[in-house]
């Protein structure tokens, strides 16, 4: 991997050049290329040239690498359009050059702090990129930057005008309070909630498809409360949980005298939500006898109860959810390819938190002011916030359990915490275990393309992983793991240890 540094030059960097390292030491730049070794070297400055001349020729010493200089007009030090034209300039000048597998790495410290944000910015945008930070008493160092920049700060001004069009072409309102209580700000979300707004309006059956504690009921509420049955019943019913042999009497009711104990008549769900919405969570678990009773329901707007002769009719939407992929559930013969069908007429997708960009840091926010409100009259409430670090750790997570593990991972650590902010270790204790299998593939096959993704680094993963498995397992014996990992032959896997830097 081709691995550049791109700095721009500073003062200090200048002045050591001429004071010949005195108490301020050897400078940001200088700092950092005999830290680690990069494959290029790219500096930008719109000092004079005389002033440049005298530093570089100090400085290309320092370094077996070879620098490249930008010289660059800027209208002022902090003019940002000038800046950002710039910086672009020089990061575009490298791809060219090098490739665009290239490492970037963006110094912060030489030059203005209005030259630092662009790097940032640009970091966090068009050209994902390591930062870097040095000084005198702590040296050369990462920078963390615990949020999402580019989903948490930067306005999707170019996206707004496409919404606002899309919007006005379904002929919907500007804003929809109904849909407020789900959180959110990335554009995977912004676009399901357009689509639950246009669905909304009719009322054809909504098929909610996503993993557990995505939000798939709010979605369902939000779907009736902003559709013409707005205040009539919505009757959620989670179909897993109702043992088997009750499923028929509680779905559709029964007649008096239908069966031992049937003292009354009972009405069933499905009666009970008539003008209204009902909600079928977990519809995959219901028994294939009952899918055979929804499916007539679906199709003629009709209950029957158990021991009645004659059916009734009912005018109800059906909003279904599940946590499976549905269609995959009718391959393997689990689930009626029909009533499937009668069903999936919307349906809507729910994202994994892992691949909601940008909104970790927004449902924090909202869990943090909603957990703090609910707890001020319980004894030894403190008002609670959260420190930068443990903040970093949230967003870090890959969250199997989704909005409802975030939550309750706040909910924890805001009640063990002794202090009035949460800090790191807070955090940490308060997070459940992966298991393996799900850490192995959020690591390796679920990781969300876009901006960070680098298939060259993901691909080399894999390889070291499974090097040091087979080593690991053969105990060091290079002939058994070449035959282990299906290579051909001892020196193949000698070649890949040298690939790796495994050898």
């Amino acid at each position: 991997m081709t691995n550049i540094l791109i700095s721009w030059i500073g003062e200090t960097d200048l002045r050591v050049a001429q004071e010949n390292q005195t108490a301020t030491g050897i400078g940001p730049i200088a700092q950092a290329i005999t830290n680690t070794d990069y494959s290029a070297i790219i500096l930008v400055s719109d000092y004079p040239k005389e002033r440049t001349d005298p530093f570089l020729d100090w400085l290309q010493p320092q370094t077996s690498t070879k620098i490249i200089f930008r010289q660059e007009q800027l209208s002022s030090p902090t003019d940002y359009q000038d800046i950002h034209r710039a910086a672009s300039k020089a990061i575009e000048c490298a791809i060219k050059k090098f490739g665009k597998s290239v490492d970037l790495t963006f110094h912060l410290s030489p030059g203005t702090p209005a030259m630092a944000a662009v790097w940032l910015l640009l970091s966090k945008t068009r050209f994902p990129a390591k930062l870097i930070e040095s000084s005198k008493a702590h040296g050369v160092r990462p920078v963390s930057i615990p949020f999402d920049i580019s989903a948490d700060f930067i306005p999707n001004v170019f996206r707004q005008q496409d919404n606002t069009i899309e919007r006005l072409a379904a002929g919907l309102p500007a804003t929809a309070p109904e849909f407020d209580d789900i959180t959110h700000r990335s554009e995977v979300m912004q676009r399901l909630v357009l689509r639950a707004r246009r669905v909304a309006l009719r009322s054809i059956p909504v098929l909610i498809e996503g993993e557990s504690g995505t939000g798939k009921e709010l979605f369902a509420r939000a779907i009736h409360e902003a559709s013409p049955r707005k205040g009539k019943s919505f009757i959620a019913i989670n179909c897993g949980a109702i043992p088997a042999d009750l499923v028929e009497s509680e779905l559709f009711g029964y007649e008096k005298g239908a069966f031992t104990g049937a003292n009354a008549i009972r009405i069933g769900h499905f009666e009970a939500a008539d003008k209204g919405t009902i909600f079928l969570d977990e519809i995959g678990e219901l028994p294939k006898n009952i899918q055979v009773k929804l499916l007539r329901t679906v199709q003629e707007n009709e209950v029957k109860r158990i021991g009645a002769t004659e059916p009734r009719k009912i005018d109800i939407r059906i909003v279904a959810a599940t946590n499976r992929t549905l269609i995959e559930e009718v391959a393997a013969g689990s689930f009626r390819e029909d009533l499937f069908y009668r069903l999936a007429v919307a349906v809507i997708k729910l994202p994994p938190l892992r691949e909601r960009k940008g909104d970790v840091s927004l449902l924090v926010e909202h869990f943090l002011k909603q957990i703090n409100q609910e707890s001020k009259g319980e004894p030894g409430y403190k008002h609670k916030d959260i420190s930068v670090s443990a903040r970093n750790v949230l967003l870090k997570h890959s969250w199997p359990g989704n909005i409802r593990e975030l939550q309750n991972t706040l909910t924890r650590a805001m009640v063990w915490s002794v202090d009035e902010e949460l800090n790191e270790a807070d955090i940490r204790d308060s997070l459940l275990p992966i298991p393996a299998a799900i850490n192995a593939k959020e690591d390796i096959m679920n990781q969300p393309l876009g901006e960070g993704f680098n298939l060259q680094e993901l691909i080399k993963k894999v390889g070291t992983t499974y090097l040091k498995k087979a080593l690991d397992e053969t105990h060091g014996n290079k002939t058994k793991a070449a035959e282990i990992l299906g290579l051909s032959s001892y020196q193949t896997l000698n070649n890949w240890l040298k690939k790796h830097n495994l050898e």
